[in-house]
C-alpha cells in the first residue's frame, strides 16, 4: 500500500500511531510532502529521529521541503535506482528515502514526478537565532531546467505530481500568517509551478507547506491527515 501525508517537521507520532492502526509493513510506502524535520538539526542531533523511525514498519519517501538540508548535500547519503527514479539514501537507514527533484517514479503503474522546495518565510528569525536555514532551500535555474526536460520526456503528461509547495493560483491565502508582510514573501517558485500546472496534464496533485488539509480541483494540500495515494493501490 501507498499512503500520504503533509509535513512532520520532526514529531512522528501520529506516524508510528498511523503505522501501528493499519498494521503496516516495510513493503508499504509513506510519502512525507517536505519538511519531515529529518535532516535540520544536523548530524548526529538527527540520529534519534532517523533511528526512530527506521523501526516503524513502513518505508519513507520523503520530498524536498524549506526546513531540511538537501540529502545531496549531506555526507554519508547516496543515490540509487528506487522504483525507476533516483533516491538519496544513508545506508544505516535504508527505509528512509529522499526523492531527487525532477525524477519521475513508477507507484503502481503511475508515473509521478517529484517537485520539492520553498521559500521560507522564517527565513529571518532561523538566521537570527541560529537555528538551520539553507540557501538552497528553493529549486535552482538547474532543477528547474531537469523538470522541464523530464516533462519534455513525457510529453507534458504526468499521472501524479508531488511538490512542496503550491502553483501559485492554488496558494491557500486564508491561512496566511498575521503580522507577515506578503510582498516580501518569495513567490518564485510558486509562479514557476503555475507554469508547469498550465501545460501538464495530469491526474492529481499533491502538496504540503500550508499546514492545511484543503482540496481544489484536481490539487490537494495536506498537513497532518492521511491519504491512499490516488486513492488506492
Amino acid at each position: 500500500m501507498i499512503y500520504i501525508t503533509g509535513d512532520t517537521h520532526g514529531e512522528f507520532a501520529r506516524i508510528e500511531t498511523f503505522c501501528r492502526r493499519f498494521e503496516t509493513s516495510r513493503d508499504d510506502i509513506l510519502i512525507i510532502l517536505g519538511d519531515a524535520g529529518i535532516n535540520y538539526e544536523g548530524g548526529a542531533q538527527d540520529q534519534p529521529k532517523k533511528e526512530f523511525l527506521e523501526s516503524l514498519p513502513i518505508t519513507f519517501f520523503c520530498i524536498h521541503g524549506n526546513h531540511e538540508q538537501r540529502p545531496s548535500t549531506i555526507e554519508g547519503y547516496k543515490e540509487t535506482l528506487w522504483h525507476e527514479g533516483i533516491v538519496y539514501c544513508e545506508e544505516a537507514y535504508p527505509h528512509i528515502l529522499f526523492a531527487k527533484d525532477g525524477e519521475v517514479f513508477d507507484f503502481n503503474g503511475r508515473q509521478t514526478i517529484v517537485i520539492g522546495g520553498a521559500y521560507s518565510i522564517d527565513k529571518m528569525t532561523r538566521l537570527t537565532y541560529g537555528y538551520g536555514w539553507w540557501p538552497d532551500e528553493q529549486p535552482s535555474e538547474e532543477i528547474k531546467a531537469y523538470v522541464e526536460q523530464q516533462l519534455d520526456g513525457l510529453g507534458w503528461m504526468a499521472d501524479v505530481v508531488l511538490s512542496h509547495t503550491t502553483p501559485l493560483k492554488y496558494v491557500p491565502t486564508e491561512v496566511f500568517l498575521p503580522g507577515i508582510d506578503q510582498r516580501t514573501v518569495d513567490r518564485s517558485t510558486e509562479i514557476w509551478l503555475d507554469t508547469i500546472e498550465d501545460r501538464l496534464k495530469y491526474r492529481k496533485w499533491y502538496c504540503g507547506h500550508f499546514h492545511t488539509a484543503k482540496k481544489i480541483d484536481r490539487l490537494e494540500i495536506m498537513f497532518d491527515n492521511f491519504d491512499m495515494f490516488c486513492g488506492g493501490r
